[in-house]
């Protein structure tokens, strides 16, 4: 009877705002009786940046920063790398030292022997635990390679020849106890362990001549092999966390075997509640994205899917200017609608293609930062997306809508140089508005009584709370 009468309401909706774009104003429609994924919060990493911060204020405000609701971007997932500890490898090939990684793991010179020591990685470790002291209640530990100790090379940046799995399948059990052994410290000491994540974009390369930073080439039977290597494992450990993966770098149809035979598998399929993917290289590529999210709602509608990674690639943006920040934004959305996200992650917090940088020992904070904040500190965890119509074609506006907890948000960009104005349907009632612009980093801009319409300023973001 409920889902009868929200069609029927549906209906009235669609006709009520084809009615309205009649006229010459451009209306946006908000269907709150069509509802999509459950919104699962935002989030980002701790590579490369988190272990060379050795000021514990300056870790201090990053966190707030990042994870503070009241006065930050509110992120509540915090994703920390396990390294693969070339930065204790004497035949280290990685030529950037800050991707050089501090591992729990060492060999004792004493006698030889490998032994953990979970004083390591402190920066780092500080920073996982500031992040959760200031709100991130999920945190992911994620690998970019197994250890170096484990692998065919010797190196946690690849193989000697490119893509070619780095991990002999005798050491398979050895980088899962490894992983779980770090994972189950940290449960004991409190941490909000979510998920593992233990293989990265394992359709790369990874080796050979380029050594930029660690990494793992996997087929798709091996990478599943491994995974499910995880799952049964933990299972049997009765570990209170799940796993993640695959962690595919691109999610276009050359790439699908990973996501298939994932699902195929019915160990991960009964271990795993959702697939974790990254947006690189597809940010005008609308309509893989849309091929994508088609995909997963058809094949696999019982199964959640995570963006787990992005950054401008290769940063050409000037990261101070609004365009940088409308980029992302841009990107957000297209990953919430198209892709179905639940959950959004950038790549990298604290770097020149991330949220913010330290240059000449002082924070500058970035337009990618307050463009996260259009979303981040709104969208709250627990909210369902909605529909959302426009009724111009070819428009320079990008959106999505969310409604609970009593209210509706909706976070808009205008990409085009000129103030829109535009109708609304769907939604009224009091409201507050937040904006960024070429001038404006993510201000409260207006508030009323009951909300039909606004003005949008050319090139910027604007975010709607109506009701609440």
């Amino acid at each position: 009877m409920i889902k009868a009468l929200c069609v029927i309401l549906s209906f009235f909706q669609v006709a009520l705002f084809n009615l309205v774009s009649l006229g010459k104003t451009q209306t946006i429609g908000v269907n709150k009786y069509v509802e999509y994924q459950t919104a699962g919060g935002f989030g980002t990493s701790s590579a490369w940046w988190s272990q060379t911060i050795d000021d514990e204020q300056t870790a201090r405000e990053i966190a707030r920063l990042l994870y503070d609701r009241e006065t930050g971007l509110g992120l509540n997932i915090y994703r920390y790398n396990i390294g693969g500890g070339e930065a204790d490898n004497p035949d280290c090939r990685i030529w950037d030292r800050t991707r050089r990684t501090e591992s729990f793991l060492y060999r004792d010179e004493s006698d030889g022997q490998w032994k953990y020591d979970f004083s390591r990685d402190a920066n780092a470790v500080r920073m996982m635990k500031l992040a959760v002291e200031y709100g991130a209640d999920e945190v992911v530990l994620f690998c970019n390679s197994p250890h170096y100790s484990m692998t065919a090379s010797g190196h946690a940046s690849g193989g000697l020849e490119k893509k070619v799995n780095n991990l002999p399948e005798e050491n398979y059990g050895a980088f899962v106890d490894y992983v779980l052994t770090i994972a189950d410290h940290f449960v004991q000491e409190g941490i909000p362990v979510r998920y593992i994540s233990p293989i990265n974009e394992p359709q790369w390369d990874w080796g050979g001549e380029w050594v930029g930073q660690e990494g793992c080439h996997y087929d798709p039977d091996e990478c599943i092999k491994l995974l499910e290597l995880f799952a049964v494992t933990m299972q049997q450990r009765n570990c209170p966390y799940g796993l993640s993966g695959p962690e595919s770098g691109q999610l276009t149809p050359e790439y699908y075997d990973y996501i298939d035979k994932f699902m195929q598998s019915e160990i991960l399929r009964n271990c795993c509640d959702h697939i974790a993917g990254h947006s690189y290289w597809m940010d005008y590529n609308l309509a893989g994205k849309k091929e994508f999210g088609e995909k997963m709602k058809t094949e696999y509608p019982d199964m959640r899917f995570d963006m787990t990674e992005w950054c401008e690639l290769p940063l050409q943006i000037d990261s101070t200017a609004v365009e940088s920040g409308l980029r992302m934004a841009n990107i957000i959305c297209q990953d919430l609608s198209l892709l179905g996200a639940s959950s959004w992650s950038s790549w990298t917090a604290v770097n020149g293609d991330g949220l913010m940088e330290i240059k000449d020992g002082k924070l500058v904070i970035y337009s990618r930062y307050y463009a996260y904040m259009h979303f981040s500190r709104f969208l709250e965890k627990g909210m369902k997306r909605i529909d959302i119509m426009d009724s111009k074609e070819n428009s320079d506006i990008t959106g999505v809508a969310y409604k609970g907890g009593g209210k509706t948000v909706i976070v808009l960009v205008n990409n085009s140089g000129e103030m829109q104005k535009l109708n609304f349907t769907g939604v009224c009632g009091k409201y507050e508005t937040y904006i960024t612009d070429e001038t404006r980093c993510c201000e409260k801009e207006q508030s009323g009584k009951y909300f039909t319409g606004i003005t949008v300023p050319g090139k910027s973001i604007e975010t709607i709370i109506i009701g609440g």
